[in-house]
């Protein structure tokens, strides 16, 4: 079993989404939590490669390709990891995104979803398509994109900001669920 990790943004030089109130960014929140979901899926017995950069298909020459490391790493499975952000400071929960519903990569989605929604208590946006985001697109094997919280609504960027640990245990779990449930 192993999987490819991609915490979402790049720090220092593309922040993804931003909480100027908290001080946080994105790629910073998402760098942190994947270090520990590395962690602990190895100590699970789970193999682990972990990319973060800006560049997912060639855009940004100077840093590693995200997709084409990953399908060049032999995963069984793609981990992008995300906060979200709204207009509205209202919009709340987690979601987590596949390129197509039904198959291993919803199964995935799902584990992951539960993990998270029980784990940290949030609103369950539930499992979407996203056919059109790149790391879903360009990546040959089950892929997911876990928006974890939305870090432009109060109560979530408090769990982005303290319950890290316990969202990593979370993805892990959703991911260990997953290839339980392969096997």
């Amino acid at each position: 079993m192993k999987v490819f990790l991609n915490p979402g943004h790049h720090p220092g030089v593309d922040p993804g989404a931003v909480n100027n109130e908290y001080g946080v960014q994105e790629a910073s929140i998402v760098r942190d939590i994947g270090v520990l979901v590395a962690r602990y899926l190895t100590y699970a017995g789970v193999e682990v490669e972990t990319l973060q950069s800006d560049n997912l298909v060639g855009e940004s020459p100077m840093y590693p390709e995200v997709c084409a490391s990953a399908n060049e790493s032999g995963a069984d499975l793609f981990v992008s990891i995300h906060c979200n952000s709204a207009g509205s400071a209202m919009a709340n929960g987690t979601e987590t995104l596949v390129f197509g519903l039904g198959g291993k990569a919803e199964r995935a989605a799902r584990a992951i979803q539960n993990q998270l929604v029980t784990s940290i208590d949030t609103t369950d946006r539930g499992i979407k398509e996203r056919p059109d985001l790149i790391v879903l697109r360009h990546t040959e094997m089950p892929a997911v994109l876990v928006e974890i919280a939305f870090i432009s609504n109060d109560s979530d960027v408090e769990l982005l900001i303290h319950e890290q640990d316990t969202i990593a245990r979370a993805i892990a779990r959703g991911v260990t669920d997953y290839f339980c449930g392969e096997e």
